[in-house]
């Protein structure tokens, strides 16, 4: 594939960047730059050494109806990912955001959503599953269904009793038009849209007895919410509610004390910064949400290490996705030190939506949407040693 003489100088700014990182190991597009629209990518590494990557690509998103999901794999101990493969695809409909993950049994989950009447707020939960995955290529998927939930009343008094708890806010008020608190509010008594719309984006959390935990968000209350399992994915109860005020795409965590944790981009109100919420029992209900001290403007992933730092991974910037960065606690979020995997001093290119794994041997491996300024896309594959950080 050609690229400007532009690009290429722009591309290379950015693998000097990587290289004065001594902590970045590995970095790699896992195909090359492309115009197709590629977005949200999801990686797991395998029980056989084999990792496997997902992410959607068409014309577009949600207006696009060809959007499907793609996926590639890097066979153990070889230094090259496999070409693209098809994962998922719902005909006439776009397929977005996939998550990949393997429950405490060893079997390989794909959940994603399918976009009907190409809007977000009408979404559906799709999922797939098998345990025959080691070979090349696809996995040869033997289960597929859509994760149903049915959040009751209780959703909606939680969402009215949550919002008592954030500071006023007066924003949209006018003679004929209600607050924004009170607009979400009725629209929570509504048992078809709380119904529908869920959205993925990052992994789930697998606690130590089995029981997932899956972060999913709303554009159309501009909320979160998790779907919780006790039986290793076989069925799905909603979680009430992570109220706030544009709380969306969670990324979740334990604390030492057996909390758990949410970090969530900003959908709300400015100044746009990171939300943190926590979780008393197992991620049934959470705290409303509280704006941290970190910016924030796209993306926002987090790791709790083997080590027990904390690891987070986003766009920690007031406009744009020019800079993606990895930020490292040893205080439970306190605190932060704060390195780049990508900064882009033109601030054309745009890095976002990451996943964040930890294998074995402590290497942190990641992926991420890559887009240049000449929207050019791939997906990139970076490896980093935490102990370097």
């Amino acid at each position: 594939m050609k690229i400007s003489l532009a690009a290429f100088f722009w591309l290379i700014s950015l693998t000097i960047t990587f290289a004065q990182n001594s902590a970045v190991k590995q970095q790699m597009l896992i195909f090359p730059l492309q115009e197709k629209h590629v977005h949200g990518s999801s990686i797991v590494s395998l029980p056989n050494g084999d990792f496997l990557v997902a992410w959607f690509q068409g014309s577009g998103e949600r207006t696009a109806d060809d959007v499907r999901i793609m996926g590639a794999r890097l066979k153990k101990g070889q230094t090259k990912w496999s070409e693209p493969f098809l994962m998922a695809d719902t005909p006439h409909i776009p397929d977005c955001n996939p998550v990949l993950f393997l429950n405490a049994e060893g079997k390989l989950f794909l959940v994603w959503i399918a976009v009907q009447a190409n809007l977000w707020e009408q979404s559906i939960l799709r999922l797939r599953t098998t345990t025959d995955y080691n070979e090349n290529g696809a996995p040869n998927w033997t289960w597929q269904d859509n994760i149903l939930l049915k959040p009751d009343n209780s959703f909606a008094q939680e969402i009215e009793m949550k919002f008592k708890d954030l500071p006023g806010y007066t924003a949209g008020w006018a003679g004929y038009a209600p607050k924004y608190d009170n607009m979400i509010i009725e629209a929570a008594k509504d048992p078809v849209k709380r119904s529908i719309g869920w959205m993925t984006r990052i992994k789930p959390l697998i606690m130590e007895n089995g029981r997932i935990v899956l972060p999913l968000y709303s554009d159309g209350y501009n909320l979160s919410i998790t779907a919780i399992s006790n039986d290793y994915g076989a069925s799905w109860k909603p979680g009430l509610p992570i109220v706030g005020r544009g709380p969306i795409q969670p990324a979740l965590g334990i604390k030492k004390n057996g909390n758990l944790f949410a970090y969530m981009r900003d959908s709300g109100d400015a100044p746009t910064r990171v939300h943190y919420s926590e979780s008393s029992d197992k991620g049934e209900t959470w705290t409303a949400t509280q704006k941290t001290d970190i910016p924030n403007t796209a993306s926002v992933e987090v790791l709790v290490l083997k080590d027990g730092r904390w690891a987070f991974l986003g766009n920690d910037i007031d406009n744009g996705r020019y800079e993606l960065s990895l930020r490292i606690s040893t205080d439970e979020g306190k605190t932060w030190k704060r390195g780049w995997i990508e900064n882009d001093s033109s601030k054309k290119g745009s890095f976002s939506y990451p996943s964040l794994i930890q294998t074995a041997d402590g290497m942190l491996h990641m992926t991420y949407s890559f887009h240049t300024e000449k929207e050019k896309k791939s997906i990139k594959y970076v490896t980093v040693d935490p102990s370097l950080l």
